[in-house]
């Protein structure tokens, strides 16, 4: 067993950068629990994470929840990643995946109702849009998963529960939250991760369909 260990770590010291292997360290370290090393994780990447999220989405509030949602997904794949290469490129993968669905289900086309728009054989085509308003059983619907999904949130702690009802009941900004609560712009980025964390481990254990 220990030699296997060893050939492993071999193996990470041949090609990764000084950089990765101290990476690949403290993913060792979260994969044992320890809560500072993914604190350290995020403050190394949510930078480069954010930003480069934010040149594919060009929207700072979907950027922030992209970088939070790139984060968690990787976290809950810590076991998934090896040293065949750096932890970075990993993150970074897994962050524009998500990104590039986030892209393609919000897509909006660039096109003019008003004007329509010209076919392959040149011919001038209307467009007609349909009307998407659901109708009152489904508006019934969704108000019940969002009644149900508020009564989960009050399992939180406090300032969990409160940093997800601004956030996403309030429809807050990041900059709005550290102002109305008076924090640190990083710590309620990081509070949120926790928070959003916290609750989906909720929503796992529940027996609501929400």
């Amino acid at each position: 067993m220990e030699s296997a260990i060893r050939t492993k770590k071999m193996e990470v010291s041949q090609h990764l950068s000084d950089k990765a292997k101290y990476d690949y360290e403290l993913v060792q370290r979260a994969l044992d629990r320890d809560q500072k090393a993914y604190t350290e994780l995020m403050e190394r990447y949510r930078e480069s994470i954010y930003f480069m999220l934010l040149k594919m989405v060009n929207n700072k509030d979907d950027a922030e929840d992209l970088t939070i949602e790139a984060f968690g997904k990787a976290f809950k794949r810590l076991k998934q990643y090896t040293p065949q290469f750096a932890f970075s490129t990993w993150l970074f993968k897994i962050a524009s995946n998500n990104a590039i669905d986030f892209i393609r289900k919000k897509r909006i086309k660039a096109m003019s109702l008003d004007s329509g728009f010209r076919n392959e054989d040149g011919d001038d085509m209307e467009i007609s849009v349909t009307d998407d308003k659901p109708d009152p059983i489904e508006a019934l619907q969704k108000k019940e998963r969002v009644e149900k999904m508020r009564e989960v949130v009050t399992r939180l702690k406090p300032r969990y529960r409160t940093l997800i009802e601004l956030r996403y009941f309030e429809e807050y900004s990041y900059d709005e939250i550290a102002e109305e609560l008076d924090l640190p712009l990083g710590t309620v980025k990081a509070q949120l991760f926790r928070a959003r964390d916290f609750l989906h481990q909720i929503l796992k254990n529940t027996r609501d369909t929400l």
